[in-house]
């Protein structure tokens, strides 16, 4: 499907931006941070691979994308094996400390929910970390049937996407 196609979807759940403070009930959440680096230079790569999408292409999966850097309204459209995975970015975290991207489920996403990718810097220690945050649930009934195995795949993915921002 061309990637305009998914302009004017809407998202298919409504707590949009709840990855930033406390996460809906009735979803799945995932939140990880994992330290991935030292230094100015580690977080500036760590955030460039986050915002360039090459994180998600480092953990394995294709990436179709409306613009070649996440802005908001971006469209991205992630495969893996046969399956489409379509987002849109929602926010952008541009900060002197903080660097990465939101995006929210489209019709045809296996779930739905939303996902935060954020690089973080510490000055103090200069301690790079990677912080994951997620909300999901089943976008339909097939996917529903999967319960443990939708976990366990997307703990496996996000273990892929730290690796993909941890090396050098």
């Amino acid at each position: 499907m061309d990637l305009s196609a998914y302009a004017d979807r809407p998202l298919t759940y409504d707590e949009v931006g709840a990855t930033a403070g406390d996460m809906p009930p009735g979803y799945h959440h995932v939140d990880v941070r994992r330290r991935i680096g030292q230094g100015r230079q580690a977080f500036d790569l760590a955030g460039r691979r986050i915002l360039e999408f090459d994180m998600h292409r480092g953990a394995g999966l294709r990436v179709r994308a409306s613009t070649v850097r996440a802005e908001e309204g971006s469209i991205v459209v992630l495969g893996l094996g046969p399956i489409s995975i379509p987002c849109r970015v929602v926010r952008i975290v541009d900060e002197p400390t903080r660097r990465g991207f939101v995006y929210g489920t489209l019709p045809g996403h296996p779930e739905s929910g939303e996902e935060s990718f954020v690089a973080e810097f510490d000055p103090a220690t200069e301690e790079v970390s990677a912080h994951i945050r997620a909300f999901s649930r089943p976008g339909n009934k097939l996917v529903a049937l999967g319960g443990p195995f939708n976990r366990a795949t997307q703990k496996l993915m996000t273990g892929r996407y730290l690796s993909a921002l941890a090396r050098p």
